[in-house]
């Protein structure tokens, strides 16, 4: 199939919007396909998405801007694939929005959408480079310059994205992928599956094992699964390695289990191999598991980026990856592809993202981070004005003005020690309130550069300023909510690949609804707080 983009097509004569009446040109006109038609489906740009097919002739690709278009308003409006190429075909906001009001028969089919991911997550899985994530944010980009947003002022949280996968115990995983394995094996014939072996691949096996089998008790249960596996185990290592059931059938051994003297058995805590990023569920090899706020997750983690302004907000980036990915991490991932700003970023965010390295990063870039809801024991005050010099690696002031006699480390621990004239620290008016020791001839600070960054921090976050950034920030925490409530965000298909590019196009349609409701004025919203 060859890639050709799809030119604003020209309304013909026949054009079923001429059929319509006043009154359903004036429904039409209100609706929310205007606003699609005019400003968001002019700005998918296609050229990116050349590289998912060949380049010699053939058969015409499906238009590029329509299935994209198409996949937003389908998360939009809650449609599955079916339900929006059928109302593609009957409805006429639809074709309205989607500029094909004048095709003689609407381009997509019931594979379009679903062959066009498969090309998008086999690119990314070659090449690392995620295409609808850079759509979603270049229309991102162009919804926030329409209304008028400038991005100076930014606010980003997280949020946890369960798999829609079972909670295993760790016998119940171990079956799992011993069954998992026997099946494929009985659907390819093997010969030599164990007799011992093939009551895994018959139906209800499950419930007679875990269930039904009163009389076995746990230990009983664990010894029998440890030398099946150890059967299978021998059957295929040979014969199996490239079956992605034997891949996770090893991996749950290994991770599980430990050979000790000869011996199968369960790994404890006390081994060392007990990790967050062990294998959940093998229905997705993917998700990871998280405690946070005492409740379990097993799954993913996306991070948001929204611009805010005086008329609204828009999600201007996100990240999507395994829930063991640190608030901070995100944070640095955005900063490093962040280019350097003309004019000061101020950043909102609550008290995970912010760490020494980040806030270094932050300024040879310009950004200013807040954060709110600081986790942790709060800093002295008057560390805030302890002046360092670019490195962040020594003490060049203190906060009278007076330079040190000298500055030792910073240490493992990120501290440094400082030496003043003790003349000085006697005489100092801020001799009440410094954290420094005065001894008979010098007095001495110890300090880090995170005890520093956290006082600055405090800083802004107290009187009528820090309010408007503990506002501005709070804004944020609607996000999930209504991805959540709205856009289903919890029922994303299982994976990493595939969840995150449904999550890009469910932050398109959501940006898309601020749109909306920025054209026609019908929100209804606490206005974000304007920061100097």
């Amino acid at each position: 199939m060859s890639f050709f983009t799809n030119p604003s097509q020209q309304m013909t004569l026949d054009d079923s919007t001429y059929h319509l009446t006043k009154r359903e040109q004036k429904a039409l006109e209100k609706s929310w396909a205007k606003p699609f038609a005019e400003e968001v489906f002019p700005m998918i740009d296609e050229e990116p998405f050349r590289v998912l097919y060949c380049e010699d002739n053939g058969a015409p690709n499906t238009p590029v801007n329509i299935i994209v278009g198409a996949s937003i308003i389908k998360e939009l409006l809650d449609l599955s694939d079916d339900e929006i190429v059928e109302g593609l075909m009957l409805d006429i906001r639809l074709q309205y929005a989607l500029h094909t009001t004048s095709f003689e028969e609407q381009p997509l089919s019931d594979k379009s959408l679903s062959r066009f991911r498969k090309r998008c997550y086999d690119y990314y899985e070659k090449t690392g480079i995620d295409l609808i994530h850079n759509c979603i944010v270049s229309l991102a980009s162009e919804i926030a310059h329409v209304m008028k947003i400038t991005g100076r002022t930014r606010r980003m949280d997280s949020m946890m994205i369960d798999s829609n996968i079972k909670k295993l115990s760790r016998l119940e995983l171990i079956y799992t992928c011993i069954a998992n394995l026997v099946k494929r094996l009985s659907k390819e014939g093997n010969a030599e599956l164990p007799e011992e072996l093939k009551h895994y691949a018959t139906p209800n096996d499950f419930n007679q094992v875990f269930y039904y089998a009163k009389s076995s008790t746990y230990a009983e249960k664990c010894l029998t699964l440890l030398k099946d596996a150890d059967a299978l185990s021998e059957l295929c290592k040979d014969t199996c390695a490239d079956w992605e059931e034997y891949i996770l059938f090893k991996r749950c051994m290994d991770e599980q289990t430990i050979v000790d003297e000869g011996t199968r058995r369960l790994a404890t805590h006390e081994d060392g191999t007990m990790h967050s990023a062990m294998l959940q569920n093998p229905s997705d090899p993917d998700a990871t598991f998280r405690s946070k706020a005492g409740e379990e997750h097993r799954g993913y983690v996306a991070n948001l980026e929204e611009s805010v302004g005086e008329n609204g907000s828009v999600i201007t980036d996100y990240q999507f990856e395994q829930n063991t990915y640190s608030d901070s991490q995100f944070l640095s991932d955005s900063l490093e592809k962040m280019d350097a700003q003309e004019e000061t970023v101020i950043i909102a965010t609550d008290g995970a993202y912010p760490t020494p390295a980040n806030q270094k990063l932050a300024e040879s870039k310009n950004v200013q981070i807040v954060s709110t809801n600081m986790t942790g024991r709060k800093a002295n005050d008057i560390c805030a004005d302890f002046v360092m010099n670019k490195e962040k690696t020594a003490i060049i002031q203190c906060p009278a003005g007076i330079e040190p006699i000298s500055c030792t480390g910073p240490y493992a621990n990120g501290q440094m020690r400082v030496t003043f004239p003790a003349a000085c620290c006697q005489n100092c008016p801020y001799k009440d309130k410094c954290i420094a020791k005065i001894g008979k001839r010098v007095s001495s600070v110890i300090i880090s550069a995170s005890s520093i960054n956290r006082a600055q921090t405090q800083r802004h976050t107290q009187g009528e300023e820090g309010k408007n950034y503990a506002k501005l920030r709070n804004g944020v925490e609607t996000l999930p909510s209504i991805l959540r409530r709205k856009y289903h965000a919890d029922n994303l298909p299982r994976g990493k690949t595939h969840g995150r590019l449904f999550f890009g196009f469910k932050v398109g349609a959501l940006n898309f609804k601020k749109l909306f409701t920025y054209r026609t004025g019908s929100g209804r919203y606490a206005p974000n707080p304007v920061i100097a």
